[in-house]
């Protein structure tokens, strides 16, 4: 059985109410946890783009994005191994002011690691930081001793390395000339072929 990994699916999409449940069901239905899931507009207007990374094998990975293409809102599914893309988290960590304010350590260690104050009031300070799950883990860790009130992190966002968008994709597609004796409906039940990368 081929090893399990981390895979970011990257599907592009027209705004469908809906369509995360249905999504939700093709992962549900073989027992998959999504580890993250993130959902904005894309490159293109009016298409969005949704970002979900599970730990799977390809194999199983290859079949959710297959099934996911035959939503019909959905246009293309990608799926690439973490070193494939750039990916960041963003973390909020919220601890009490006075400990900050008392002990010059904690801002030493919040420089080391690259956060930054976003709300400081008498009772708690908000910190901010981006990077990867490593790296805001790390600063999770170094703050518990310091009375952590709360910590939250967002979905990944990720952009893949080698892609020149799928906008370079639709172009193509619309610049195909048809050969003389080809019906118009040609690529209908070939949406997969046309679009696959």
């Amino acid at each position: 059985m081929s090893h399990k990994q981390e895979y970011n699916i990257t599907a592009y999409t027209e705004n469908q109410v809906g369509l995360l449940n249905r999504l939700a069901i093709i992962f549900s239905r073989r027992k998959i946890n999504i580890e993250s899931l993130n959902t904005s507009p894309s490159e293109i207007e009016g298409i969005h783009r949704f970002n979900i990374v599970v730990h799977e094998s390809e194999e199983v990975v290859r079949k959710i994005a297959r099934q996911m293409e035959k939503q019909v809102e959905v246009l293309k599914v990608y799926f690439n191994p973490n070193e494939e893309v750039i990916w960041q988290e963003m973390a909020l960590y919220k601890v009490p002011t006075d400990v900050i304010a008392e002990r010059a350590l904690v801002e030493r260690l919040l420089r080391e690691h690259g956060a930054r104050a976003v709300v400081i009031r008498k009772d708690y300070t908000v910190f901010e930081t981006t990077g990867h799950r490593e790296e805001t883990d790390k600063l999770l860790t170094v703050l518990h001793p310091y009375g952590l009130i709360e910590f939250v992190r967002s979905a990944r966002i990720a952009i893949i390395k080698d892609s020149q968008g799928f906008h370079h994709k639709l172009r193509e597609f619309e610049h195909q000339q048809p050969g003389e004796d080809v019906s118009e409906n040609e690529f209908l039940d070939r949406r997969d072929k046309v679009f696959s990368m």
